[in-house]
């Protein structure tokens, strides 16, 4: 697939993330949190760092509830899977941190609340800030950076997390750059894109998308193809573009992906027979690639 030279992934820190401010943030939000409680009952607000209740016995560890919070999950039975998985994270365990925070974003088992969800995925960024790359958890902790992203970006209405495209662009920038997550490309090449937070520059959301369409994200593919295919900010290579928006077509599903199907029969409508012809061949031969790199 074609490649960037111009930003590499590399398993060291980005020079633009400033850690301290990073650490800053996360406590400030901590803070921010502890005060609301206080507010409405000050008995409960004992510190920025407290943790859920926990009960004081039922598991051998930290990991042993873990790994009956996953039993009940997929066994169906979600409160018995927030009890332990809340156990494991009072131990430290940062999968039940990501599970918890994953299932109070989606509502899933327990009532949607952004709020616990923003708290459970600062609390991971927080504790795992310096970890490297290779780490077993750093697919964990990228996809934490990525989803405080999501909130700072939007806000959470009616709390102290409020909009903040510059704190947005942190976390996506440290999740893109330091840790790979093609997510976190892809909302960093937005904010490019749109001028969100930074100033706008559709090469750098160019190269964004590029790096996340290699590893298979469908939207990146999409917009990077559509950007080639117009020449929006970037040097027009409709050949290129079709290829890309010919990949992200092959794997669009449901509804959510209506708008990729969009773009693509568009690009394709209005183009040549020799641009569709290449195309279609590059894209069948890089999903052959593909197909025999993960084999």
């Amino acid at each position: 697939m074609p490649t960037s030279r111009t930003v590499p992934l590399r398993p060291t820190r980005p020079a633009g993330v400033d850690l301290g401010r990073l650490r800053a943030g996360l406590l400030a939000g901590f803070l921010g949190f502890s005060l609301a409680i206080a507010a409405v009952d000050p008995g409960t607000a004992l510190d920025a760092t407290a943790r859920t209740p926990v009960p004081e016995k039922g598991y051998r560890s930290g990991r042993d509830a873990l790994r009956s919070g996953v039993r009940d999950y997929n066994a169906g039975d979600k409160q018995g899977a927030v009890r332990a998985l809340e156990y494991a994270a009072d131990q430290g365990q940062t999968l039940a941190l990501w599970k918890l925070g994953r299932m109070y974003a989606d509502g899933d088992g327990v009532p949607h609340d952004d709020l616990k969800a923003f708290e459970y995925f600062s609390r991971i960024a927080d504790d795992n800030t310096d970890d490297s790359p290779d780490t077993p958890n750093s697919g964990v902790v990228a996809s934490a950076f990525n989803a405080l992203g999501t909130y700072f970006l939007e806000g959470i209405k009616g709390t102290y997390v409020r909009p903040n495209a510059e704190r947005a662009y942190d976390m996506f920038n440290y999740a893109a750059s330091y840790f790979g997550d093609p997510n976190a490309q892809y909302n960093l090449a937005r904010l490019y894109l749109d001028g969100t937070g930074v100033e706008q520059d559709p090469r750098k959301a160019a190269r964004w998308f590029n790096l996340a369409a290699e590893k298979g994200h469908r939207p990146a593919q999409a917009l990077l193809g559509d950007m080639l295919v117009n020449g929006t900010g970037v040097q027009r290579q409709t050949v290129k573009g079709l290829t890309w928006l010919a990949i992200a077509r092959t794997g669009a599903q449901g509804a959510a992906d209506a708008w990729i199907v969009s773009l693509y029969d568009k690009a394709w409508d209005s183009a040549s027979e020799a641009d569709r012809a290449d195309a279609m061949a590059q894209a069948q031969s890089l999903s052959t690639g593909s197909t025999r790199r993960r084999r």
